[in-house]
């Protein structure tokens, strides 16, 4: 009976942390689409719609992040919609059962991790449930939960706990329980399938592996006297598939940073180089534990351009300080395995975690979400402490009530501002005043409400930090369209801005396709096409943006502008020098039909003659899921499906415009 009253004590317990955590996080599953979700999401669409097995197939390949593409992620994207655009709000909201998911999963490896401790069964229960809640409510985890692309971060914690979970199912039953074949057959299940399946939501699940050793130096395997050999046996299954992948992983990284410090150069689309990234990661590390263990109701959100590199260990001073800290707690969790195996593993298990996005590949230096997985553990020696009673119960008994309930009331506060998009965009905008992506996305959502003045006002004092940046340079453009007119020094300050930007992507493509839209439609006094050739011109002449993308994407522009200015001959020219710059049929497709919508069928008809005659020569796409996407568009036989479906269409444009009197 007591057993009886326990266990439902328990579910009940978790229970009521479900619907606490739903009540928190409910305000946010208001708010609006951002940022990297129109750039993934779009797949959805990009296509046509999924909706037969060919369509399916298309889309479930078509990602382009990490060698895998992360197909785990866009297929439970299929379960909010097939089409593009769609509605947030289910994404959000599967998003968030996905993390409530991960909470109870999080209990019980506490749970499970409680039992190794050797302590009696009261202390572990109560610290699984503390430590999972003091997870599950932090303010932190909200810009992953609620940032809908985040759902790849997301299930690759999944994937983490269902394979560790299973892999000391597997230890318990071999190490225990003498159940050799089982506990194999459940260890395989843990470390290889989940790993592969953590690998394929994004790139973090090979650091299960590792994650398993981590728990292994902690808590070392139990003796058993019937099977002697089975020990052996089994840290010679451990080393082969957790010893060996944290090993190849540890020297792929090492062998990324020592080439990137050798070469010594500022990274592609960055201002730093990889050297600064290596010596700011202490940094960012020692921010990241300071937002776990000092929480807050509001912080950078994603914007965390503004953040300094460190370009020697005195310069900030913080970096020698911060790398000394981190060391200090790594040797000291080394110390303490033994004697505190629950604090050691927290150690561990955070900057293991964040092995791979912290240290040589170079991404950008800070983001938020990247502590959703390294922080599972972090909370659980404070759980441990708390859910001791034979001292301080009192205390502790206060704490254990008070620290989920604030960290809750936290988490709300938080979601409520991702709820509504505006007056997020204007706080992040207060606390972020020295990111140039803040102040743009603040003025944009000023222009949206009318306040074009504000919007200028902004933008202009942003712009005296960064006068390099484009997306302030372009989004200034469209404050001062907005009061009436734009004038030529505007547009001249943004061509020189393009002319010695460093920044490369797709910023300049969307918005001189815009700038393009208003210089035909007049709804930009001052802005014309002349303008818009001119910064294009710009961004050709421009040596830091000559990656065949970026220079592809000007020359494109270029091309429409002529177009638009009845050089339909120079538009051709100019369509076909894209082309030649990456083969790639989507633009010739573009291109063609771009002719065509402009009333040069027969020109649209050669340029798809054209992209036949040098086809041969189309951009081989990378290894990985993109290699296998074109392999599945080739089977299909999508794009000449495509290009004969347009080929009819332009044709008969063309003989109507001749027939016509």
């Amino acid at each position: 009976m007591n057993q009886l009253f326990k266990k439902s004590a328990t579910i009940t317990a978790l229970a009521s942390l479900m619907l606490l955590c739903i009540i928190c996080y409910w305000p946010g599953l208001h708010g609006e689409f951002l940022f990297d979700d129109f750039g993934n999401l779009d797949a959805l669409g990009a296509l046509g719609p999924v909706h037969d097995w060919a369509s399916f197939c298309r889309y479930i390949t078509s990602g382009h992040a990490d060698p895998t593409g992360r197909p785990l992620a866009l297929l439970t994207f299929l379960l909010d919609a097939r089409d593009w655009p769609a509605s947030p709000l289910p994404f959000k909201r599967t998003n968030l059962l996905i993390h409530l998911l991960n909470s109870a999963l999080l209990w019980r490896l506490l749970l499970a991790l409680g039992h190794l401790a050797g302590q009696d069964k009261s202390r572990p229960r109560k610290a699984a449930l503390v430590g999972a809640a003091l997870w599950a409510l932090h303010p932190l985890l909200v810009s992953t939960t609620l940032y809908i692309v985040q759902r790849e971060a997301m299930l690759a914690a999944t994937c983490t706990l269902a394979g560790l979970l299973a892999w000391l199912h597997g230890r318990q039953l071999w190490l225990q329980g003498g159940h050799k074949p089982r506990g194999i057959a459940w260890c395989l299940i843990g470390l290889v399938a989940f790993t592969f399946l953590g690998a394929l939501a994004k790139a973090n699940g090979v650091l299960l592996p590792l994650l398993a050793l981590s728990i292994e130096a902690c808590f070392p395997e139990h003796p058993f006297s019937d099977k002697p050999k089975a020990p052996t046996a089994y840290r010679r299954l451990l080393l082969l598939f957790a010893g060996v992948p944290s090993g190849l992983l540890a020297g792929y990284l090492l062998w990324t940073g020592a080439r990137g410090v050798i070469a010594g150069n500022v990274i592609s689309g960055r201002s730093w180089t990889l050297a600064q990234r290596l010596l700011s990661e202490p940094r960012v590390l020692m921010d990241y534990l300071q937002l776990l263990w000092l929480p807050r109701p509001w912080s950078n959100g994603l914007f965390n351009d503004q953040y300094v590199a460190s370009t020697s260990l005195l310069h900030p001073l913080a970096t020698l300080l911060a790398l000394t800290t981190l060391l200090l707690l790594l040797c000291a969790a080394a110390l303490l395995r033994r004697r505190q195996p629950v604090l050691a593993l927290a150690v561990f298990f955070f900057f293991s975690g964040q092995l791979l996005e912290s240290t040589s590949i170079p991404l950008e230096l800070y983001y938020e979400h990247r502590n959703y997985l390294p922080a599972l553990l972090m909370f659980w020696p404070l759980a441990w402490w708390l859910a001791d009673s034979r001292t301080l119960a009192g205390v502790k008994l206060i704490l254990l009530i008070s620290l989920p309930l604030g960290l809750a009331w936290m988490t709300y506060l938080r979601a409520n501002e991702w709820g509504h998009s505006d007056t997020q965009a204007l706080l992040w905008a207060r606390i972020n005043p020295k990111s140039p992506r803040a102040q743009a996305y603040a003025a944009m959502v000023e222009m949206s409400k009318g306040l074009y003045l504000s919007a200028v006002n902004r933008l202009e004092r942003a712009i005296a930090d960064y006068p390099a940046d484009p997306q302030l340079a372009f989004t200034l453009i469209d404050a001062h369209c907005g009061t009436g007119t734009v004038s030529a020094q505007v547009i001249a300050d943004a061509t020189y801005t393009v002319r010695n930007a460093t920044l490369r992507g797709s910023v300049y493509a969307a918005w001189l396709d815009h700038a393009l839209s208003l210089a035909n439609s007049g709804k930009c006094l001052g802005l014309g096409l002349d303008d818009v050739r001119r910064i294009t011109e710009a961004g050709l002449a421009n040596p830091a943006l000559q990656a065949p993308g970026t220079e592809q994407d000007f020359t494109f522009v270029q091309a429409q502008v002529e177009l638009a200015q009845r050089q339909a001959l120079l538009a051709l020219k100019n369509f076909k020098h894209a082309l030649d710059i990456q083969v790639r049929p989507d633009l010739a497709l573009r291109a063609a039909a771009t002719l065509g919508s402009n009333g040069h069928p027969r020109l649209g008809l050669n340029m798809l003659d054209y992209y036949i005659s040098v086809s041969n020569k189309a951009v081989v796409a990378d290894p990985g899921m993109p290699h296998f996407h074109a392999w599945v568009l080739a089977y299909q036989n999508y794009w000449p499906g495509e290009l004969k479906h347009l080929h009819d269409q332009l044709l008969a444009d063309a003989v109507a415009r001749h027939a016509s009197p």
